[in-house]
């Protein structure tokens, strides 16, 4: 059952509008400003940032983007995160996800690095992956190894991770040890029929919100290229990646058959759906029990996986998950 606190937080992420003054939930269409989405996102954020005692934030220099560094007091300085900021393809940055990054690595206790990767509508796909290739080149150049780096990313920016992933894997760059992805948008094509039959469950995501921002993602490009949706990609080779998903959110069919498609692979995927629970909730650990326990399970994977090469392949089944245990079966 899910637990009170996370149905609290689910009716006040479906009413959030009321604070905003609007009577009827908000509809994303091409009439929707996107400088005004970006602005109030960055003024949110400001608003609900707080000082995080034991981390720290400071700019990275001389990066190819802009970026920031968050470490957590006596982190192990051989260990990172780069981190995928999420934000529907057109808003958010290294400084709006102060916050969610601060949360995420302090419950690691891995430092990571965010970066500003290029946003749509002006820069469309493949721009933000080829961004993350850079920024990945440049952790390199300062001295970390592949073993010791984590990708992870939510929303839209798990999904950038896995095509980062797989546009390093073409430039036969070495790949990171693992990679995290919390409720990814894998598919700009629109063809998960979760889509249509999560839109009245789903609390989070604006009516028109995935249309709109994917059409923008795409810009005049080809939605099926790989960059621009993962799940049509080569997944062979790929490092172990785990998938945190509600069921109750649009982009769940994204998670559930590219974590099909990677185990036929022969990548180990760890896919967990959540009863009744929304878009990228883990993050607002420890708000209630179930992101407490998603958060758990990804501090346990990345501890299990860095600094440690897989070479083993699973299959995925994926099921909904009621019982805060991950469903992982090896391939025979």
């Amino acid at each position: 059952m899910v637990s009170f606190k996370a149905r609290l937080m689910r009716a006040f992420m479906r009413n959030r509008h009321l604070m905003k003054g609007r009577l009827t939930p908000e509809t994303i269409d091409k009439n929707t400003s996107i400088e005004s989405l970006r602005k109030d996102t960055d003024e949110m954020a400001q608003k609900m940032f707080k000082p995080m005692e034991g981390v720290s934030f400071k700019a990275a220099e001389n990066a190819p983007v802009n970026a920031e560094w968050a470490e957590p007091q006596g982190c192990n300085a051989q260990d990172l995160v780069l981190y995928f900021h999420g934000g529907g393809f057109v808003m958010g940055n290294a400084l709006s996800h102060r916050g969610i990054v601060g949360n995420f690595v302090k419950h690691l206790g891995v430092k990571a690095l965010t970066f500003d990767y290029r946003l749509a509508p002006e820069n469309p796909a493949p721009a933000a992956a080829y961004d993350g290739a850079e920024v990945y080149q440049y952790v390199l150049g300062l001295g970390y190894r592949p073993e010791h780096i984590v990708f992870a990313g939510d929303s839209a920016g798990g999904g950038i991770a896995l095509s980062t992933l797989l546009k390093l894997k073409d430039d036969g760059a070495p790949l990171p040890a693992a990679c995290i992805a919390f409720s990814p948008c894998t598919d700009a094509t629109l063809s998960g029929p979760s889509l249509k039959t999560r839109l009245g469950k789903d609390p989070c995501t604006p009516k028109g919100a995935n249309e709109t921002y994917l059409a923008y993602y795409v810009g005049n490009g080809d939605a099926k290229h790989p960059y621009a949706s993962p799940l049509l990609g080569d997944l062979k080779g790929l490092p172990p990646i785990m998938i945190q998903v509600g069921d109750a959110e649009t982009l769940l069919d994204d998670s559930v058959r590219f974590a099909k498609r990677a185990g036929e692979a022969g990548v180990e995927i760890r896919l967990h759906i959540w009863d009744g629970l929304f878009h990228c909730f883990p993050l607002l650990s420890p708000m209630f029990r179930e992101a407490t326990q998603a958060m758990e399970e990804v501090r346990t994977f990345v501890r299990e996986k860095l600094a440690q090469a897989s070479s083993c392949g699973f299959a995925v089944i994926a099921e909904t998950i009621t019982n805060g245990r991950p469903l992982i079966k090896k391939a025979e």
